[in-house]
């Protein structure tokens, strides 16, 4: 239904879309999700043809939308967007608002569009509202008017831009519940949330969007339960990542600690967890693995779950050095008996190593 080739989008002071291949199919509810300013709002603009892509293609029913020669007001008939923000017209009454783009676009009657304006009101349960202005409606109530007049448009493809972002906590659930309504519909539908369990719970897939383009795609459990890439599992699990490399053995210790310091303090890490970091490290890098690698390369990934309080300390090195067998069974022992898991994996071939330190919160 919808095909999206090479589609690139570039800003003064930034390209949120570098290179975004996608296939969106016809019934799909798709959830795009990701860290802010990754795209996500841009990916649907473009979609829309609100925002031109600099580059590539998009498709929609076999015909090239991108195009110049593209008919874009009678596309965008058939694919309704839900902003952020409501965009109802404040001296229009809620069924005035809604009646508007089929009498104006589709040439129906007042009657017609008024008759169907009302049945939308009622899947949104707001048909009592319908002589009131916008002005007179809570943010929830103001969201699933404009919902419905989307619907009233009764377009094939349904993109949400963060339908809920701009309401209070204690509105979300009303226009979500409005949504999971839609999505027995059989409509096409695109949603753009921060919402991972309504995310997971609504679509049959998902885009995980990062790096400029959709950096993850797949079902709601590959995505949620078992995503295969590092940006994407960093996210979902809510990790806080602190990251460095070291080249020689004359490496800023000092600096290193300061670091540490610093990302514990910003992610509130706990006392004893902030010291068996540091005793980690200290005792990994400075007392084993620095005085047996002939040319030290070391990359140590730090993660911090906000969710449980657990720390995960990968370090990957060049060399096959197991730390259990490391001439400084001192130092060993001390690391094993602070931390609460060490995991070594080597690739011989590559002459690599990785150790995983876990440290879970007491």
């Amino acid at each position: 239904m919808i095909r999206l080739e090479h589609v690139k989008k570039i800003y003064p002071n930034a390209t949120p879309l570098k290179d975004v291949n996608a296939v969106v199919n016809e019934g799909d509810i798709i959830s795009v999700i990701g860290p802010s300013g990754t795209g996500k709002s841009t990916l649907l603009r473009c979609i829309n043809l609100l925002e031109r892509p600099d580059s590539g293609k998009i498709f929609f029913n076999d015909e090239e939308i991108t195009s110049p020669k593209c008919n874009v007001p009678k596309v965008r008939q058939k694919m309704g967007m839900v902003f952020q923000s409501f965009n109802l017209f404040g001296h229009l009454t809620v069924i005035e608002n809604i009646m508007l783009s089929p009498i104006k676009l589709k040439g129906l009657s007042r009657q017609s569009a008024y008759n169907e304006g009302m049945k939308l009101l009622r899947l949104v349960g707001l048909s009592d509202k319908y002589l009131n202005y916008p002005n007179q409606l809570s943010g929830g109530q103001k969201q699933r008017i404009a919902i419905a007049r989307t619907l009233a448009m009764n377009p094939d493809v349904i993109l949400l831009d963060e339908p809920t972002s701009a309401l209070d906590p204690t509105m979300i659930g009303e226009v979500q519940s409005v949504i999971r309504g839609l999505s027995g519909t059989g409509r096409t539908m695109m949603i753009v949330t921060h919402e991972m369990n309504f995310a997971r719970s609504i679509c049959n897939r998902v885009f995980y969007m990062d790096e400029g383009g959709i950096y993850e795609e797949g079902s709601p459990d590959d995505i949620f339960l078992n995503p295969k890439r590092d940006n994407t599992r960093r996210f979902i699990k809510h990790l806080k990542v602190m990251e460095f490399t070291i080249e020689g053995r004359d490496f800023d210790f000092p600096g290193m600690v300061s670091m540490i310091d610093t990302y514990c303090q910003q992610n509130i890490i706990a006392k004893h967890s902030r010291n068996t970091l540091h005793l980690a490290l200290e005792e990994i890098i400075q007392q084993i693995l620095l005085p047996e690698l002939e040319l030290p390369h070391i990359h140590v990934a730090v993660e911090y779950s906000e969710d449980n309080g657990e720390i995960c300390v990968t370090i990957n090195y060049n060399g096959n050095i197991n730390p259990s067998e490391s001439e400084n069974k001192l130092s060993y022992s001390l690391l094993k008996s602070s931390v609460s898991e060490i995991l070594y994996e080597s690739k011989e071939k590559e002459s690599e190593s990785t150790v995983k330190i876990f440290i879970y919160e007491r």
